[in-house]
């Protein structure tokens, strides 16, 4: 892992932990959109959403793309999957972990 990773990954993993800005990302996974189109379809209001969007937005889960007047807001795809990895790293060292206990447990006792 790098260390550029490893440091930017408490900040990406805090900022998914609120539910709000979790829909928020599941949302613009299906289309990019608007904070007032977020306010419409959330029960949060728009001022909080654009809070949200800027903690998201300040750790590279989301992209604002300017549409004429509009700010729309994209989910970034390659920050995802550094999150992802870095989850899938996690989880295997504990996978390897898991098994050597188990072989360690179902070694007969050479006493």
């Amino acid at each position: 892992m790098r260390a550029d990773e490893s440091a930017a990954a408490p900040v990406v993993f805090a900022a998914l932990a609120d539910d709000t800005r979790w829909d928020i990302l599941l949302r613009l996974g299906r289309s990019p959109a608007s904070a007032s189109a977020l306010a419409r379809e959330l029960p949060v209001s728009r001022q909080a959403i654009a809070k949200h969007l800027a903690v998201l937005q300040e750790v590279g889960l989301v992209e604002a793309q300017r549409d004429g007047r509009e700010v729309r807001f994209v989910a970034v795809g390659a920050r995802l999957n550094e999150a992802a990895a870095q989850l899938e790293r996690i989880a295997s060292g504990w996978d390897r972990r898991l098994e050597r206990i188990k072989m360690r447990a179902e070694t007969p006792d050479p006493d």
